[in-house]
């Protein structure tokens, strides 16, 4: 299991927010370069990294930063937020990402989930996130009638192998992942599994890899690495 560290980005800076709420922002760094080399030179081999302004409004707005990202570091990067239209999969797996993560096409076009998954292959994840029970959608802004399972158990069937799965009401609040929502995703069969949402501690990165057996393969982590609380190379020991 694998440390990925996350880069959200929000009109070009570097922030966390708290919940998924636009208002709840603070910002860690004006240089999201600068951030996404300190850690890889951590040793982290993934990078997360997140278009807020696209996740909210629709269209993918930081690729031209996302791009910078990719050519400094030379790592495997995954691009989410906004990524909404077939131009912009397009362009954004044209800039050298690693991984394009759909979220709400996932949930509203189907079609598009599959014609992607035929075309890119593992190149495409599919983003669950959910907060009661629920999948939110539209920079988790918007509720749907779907399930996280139900989700997970149709893309499935689209081709898509990694789900990365968020408890929105955890996200940036250091509170522990939700392994009883993990589990409930894993438990339809998915291939590949991504956690996120709420890691505050190596303690709880452990067991993450716990659920390693059952398809975890990594952990997106935020807020504690911009809070100091979890250090990625101490934590790429721990996992080793």
């Amino acid at each position: 299991m694998i440390v990925i560290p996350a880069i959200d980005l929000l009109d070009g800076q570097v922030v966390r927010l708290e919940q998924g709420r636009r208002e709840a922002v603070k910002v860690y760094s004006k240089d999201p370069v600068g951030e996404a080399r300190r850690w890889t030179e951590a040793g982290a081999s993934w990078l997360h990294v997140v278009d807020l302004n696209g996740a909210f409004d629709g269209t993918y707005t930081n690729l031209p930063v996302a791009r910078r990202i990719i050519e400094a570091c030379r790592v495997n990067v995954e691009l989410s937020g906004g990524i909404r239209t077939k131009e912009t999969l397009s362009q954004a797996l044209g800039s050298g990402a690693a991984r394009v993560v759909l979220g709400t096409k996932a949930c509203e076009d189907p079609e598009f989930v599959q014609q992607a998954a035929d075309r890119y292959g593992r190149k495409i994840a599919v983003a669950i996130d959910a907060k009661g029970g629920q999948v939110v959608s539209r920079g988790w802004v918007s509720s749907t009638t779907l399930t996280p399972s139900a989700l997970a158990r149709s893309v499935m069937r689209l081709g898509v192998e990694t789900i990365i799965c968020t408890d929105v009401s955890r996200d940036g609040m250091l509170q522990g992942p939700n392994l009883a929502l993990l589990g409930e995703v894993l438990d339809v069969g998915v291939q590949q599994l991504i956690a996120s949402g709420g890691i505050a501690s190596i303690e709880d990165l452990r067991k993450l890899k716990a659920l390693e057996p059952r398809g975890v393969i990594g952990a997106i982590v935020g807020k504690a690495l911009y809070e100091g609380a979890i250090d990625v190379r101490q934590a790429i020991i721990a996992l080793a």
